[in-house]
This record gives C-alpha cells, structure tokens and sequence, in this order.
C-alpha cells in the first residue's frame, strides 16, 4: 500500500495505519524534499519513494494530495499504473469520473472525503464508489478509513453536502468554542479555566450523544428549565437566527465544494 503525498492528511493516515497494526514494510509513502522523506524513514521505518515507484510497486495508491495537484499527480502515475490496481482519492472536490478518466480502463476509484479529527483517532470520512468498484474495493477503503475514525458510504453525488457538513465539520464547532471561550474571558474567568470548562463541556455533550443516542432537541430540553439560565441563552440565539445562519454557511460550503469540482 501506498500513500501518495506525505501532508498533514497523508502523515495521520500513514500513522494510523501503523497503530492499527499494519507492518511499515508493507507501506510506501512518497515524498520528494530530502529532508522530509529522511523525517518519514526516522519516524515510522518506512520506505519512501517517488509517485512513480510507488505505482509500480503497490497494490493500492492512496492519493493525499491537494486538488489543484491531482492533475499533475495522474498523468505521472497513469503510465505505471494496472487495472488490478485500486485507487483511493483522498482530495476535496475530486470525481471520481476526473481520476478514472485520466488512468487505464478498468482501474477501481473510490472517493474520500476526511476531516481533520482523524489526527487524534477520532475522524470521519464518507466514501464514495466510482464505476469500476465492487464491494471488496469499498471494503479495502473502509479498512483503511478506520484507523483513524469511524466511515459512512454514500453517493457520489452527496459528497459535496458531506464535504460541508464533516470536511469542513470542525471549523464550525472551533468557531463555537473560540467564542464561548472569549465569553467567559469577557465576564471575568481567566482564560484557561474558561478554555478547560469549553473543552469538556464540547466533549462531554458529543459522548452524551453518541452513547444515550437520543435525539439532541430532547438533550437541550433536558438542559433548559423554563425560565432558567439555558432558556435565556437560546431565546437569543433564537433571535439572532444562529440556526439559519449555520443552515447558510452550510449550503455555501457545499456550494464552493461544487464550484471547486467545476474549476
């Protein structure tokens, strides 16, 4: 197995794969700069080497790479690469049709869309079949996706609402605790008791909703008494119409998505 690109992403899934179990010496990664690739070695024992060695020698790529870079990526593999081969892209706004179109016939795509809390084990990528994939080539990415969180299957045509609802995910959550921390600044906590207080509470609510499974309207009402402190709070959250503006942000990120796709 091969990981294409040695970024952020391409390093967390490279790490995780190895936690997970798998040897080092059945994975490449491919980094050009001297010093990186020697980083890379040092840090995980495994081999690295250029995108066109890595296609010739791996049953499966894992492209990680920018999307204004994947062009340039696909036509330096596509001389090396096989139909028995199985591809998965890793890059926003990519179709699957885009990589198929640009290496042999027959080689299996599958797309992915990550998030960034797969650096601490904890992410979640939605996959995507293209047109020469079968349920072991999904299974293959599905291997792979969970050695650094949880992963869905969805239609490629829903990848650009998963691409703002989990890609760009965790932006939206750090926006609400960047102001909930300056909050309790503002009214007099210093600010790393109100960041520990805003930390666990992000994290204590999201493990109350994954374990009790109950629905978050029925959560927040456990919370809010009438007349209390939380009513309050979410009366003027209400009135300054904080869910439609999270509707609309939403819908512009996934906008952007398809507007990138089309460049």
């Amino acid at each position: 197995m091969a990981v294409l690109g040695a970024g952020v992403m391409g390093e967390t899934l490279l790490s995780g794969l190895i936690r997970a179990g798998r040897r080092p010496e059945d994975l490449l990664i491919t980094e050009r700069r001297p010093e990186r690739a020697a980083e890379l070695r040092e840090r995980y024992g495994v081999d690295v080497v250029s995108n066109l060695e890595a296609a010739k020698r791996a049953d499966t790529l894992v492209l990680v790479v920018k999307p204004q870079d994947m062009p340039d990526l696909l036509a330096e593999i596509a001389p090396a690469v096989e139909p028995t081969q199985t591809v998965v892209s890793l890059a926003a706004g990519i179709s699957t049709t885009f990589v198929e179109s640009r290496l042999p016939d027959g080689v299996a795509v599958v797309r992915v869309m990550p998030n960034t809390p797969a650096l601490v084990d904890e992410g979640m990528a939605a996959i995507s079949r293209g047109a020469h994939c079968d349920e072991s080539h999904l299974e293959l990415a599905e291997s792979l996706l969970a050695a650094t969180g949880r992963v869905v299957r969805v239609p490629e045509k829903q990848q650009d609402a998963v691409t703002a609802i989990s890609g760009s995910g965790p932006a939206y959550i750090f926006f609400v605790v960047e102001s909930m921390i300056e909050a309790g600044v503002h009214m007099g906590l210093p600010r790393n008791t109100a960041t520990e207080l805003v930390v666990q509470t992000v994290v204590g609510s999201a493990k109350l909703l994954r374990e009790t499974g109950e629905h978050p309207t029925v959560l927040r009402e456990r919370v809010t008494s009438p007349g209390g402190t939380t009513a309050a709070a979410v009366r003027e959250l209400e009135d300054h119409k904080v869910r439609a503006a999270f509707l609309s942000a939403i819908e512009a990120a996934r906008n952007r998505s398809r507007d990138l796709a089309a460049e």
